[in-house]
């Protein structure tokens, strides 16, 4: 594939996962069965503040974005478009989709939510334009601490959910389910949308290993 084209498809990539995984988390909302575990802190700021959830996510991005300074993380053109288009697509997507009515039309779209949230990441990171920022926090709080990912990660994600629910975010089986599907879901999905590396010297925007982060909104 020529590198105009390779480009071409890794734009197409970024931005169709970006705006995927807005969508998808909005299914999640709508089940009420459980978020992921940075929404549930972003719903639990929203019904604090006022403020919608995809608003509350942007603002959140960008927030984390600054704690890259101090850890000398270098944002790709994929960090800033997650913190620009994810929220926007989030809050589209909410505008659009009615309440669920009944358990199995929850449970629908708890399901659908958790795919299409798997499928995203895969797009977004194969697309290889750097990582989203709390995917930058945990790597850099790596590099700077000396734990490992697992652990950095692990104490990240149990701090947002702890605190997303005292704030009234969402937590329930959804937010388990997708704990334990979601790395094997992207897995499958990076090797489905990887895209082949440029040839060396190539002047491409980005280039990285999409396997060693798992996008976070």
């Amino acid at each position: 594939m020529s590198t105009p084209r390779r480009l071409t498809r890794r734009l197409i990539q970024l931005y169709a996962g970006l705006a995927l995984y807005g969508a998808s988390s909005a299914l999640l909302v709508r089940c009420g069965l459980g978020l992921e575990p940075w929404n549930v802190l972003h719903q639990g700021l929203a019904e604090r503040t006022g403020l919608s959830i995809g608003v509350v996510l942007t603002i959140v991005g960008a927030t984390v974005l600054l704690l890259w300074i101090p850890l000398r993380q270098r944002p790709g053109l994929g960090t800033i478009s997650n913190v620009l288009v994810i929220g926007l697509a989030m809050d589209a997507s909410l505008a659009l989709l009615p309440d669920a009515r009944g358990l199995a039309a929850r449970i629908a779209l708890l399901v659908t939510g958790i795919v299409l949230n798997g499928a995203a990441t895969g797009l977004y990171i194969a697309a290889r334009f750097g990582p989203g920022p709390r995917d930058g926090l945990m790597t850099g709080l790596h590099r700077r601490l000396g734990l490992s990912i697992r652990a950095v990660r692990t104490g990240i994600e149990v701090s947002v959910v702890l605190t997303g629910f005292l704030l009234g975010g969402t937590v329930g089986v959804g937010t388990l389910l997708y704990a334990v599907s979601i790395g094997p879901l992207a897995q499958f999905f990076l090797r489905v949308f990887d895209v082949a590396q440029a040839p060396q010297g190539s002047t491409v925007v980005a280039t990285g290993s999409p396997t060693r982060a798992i996008l976070r909104p």
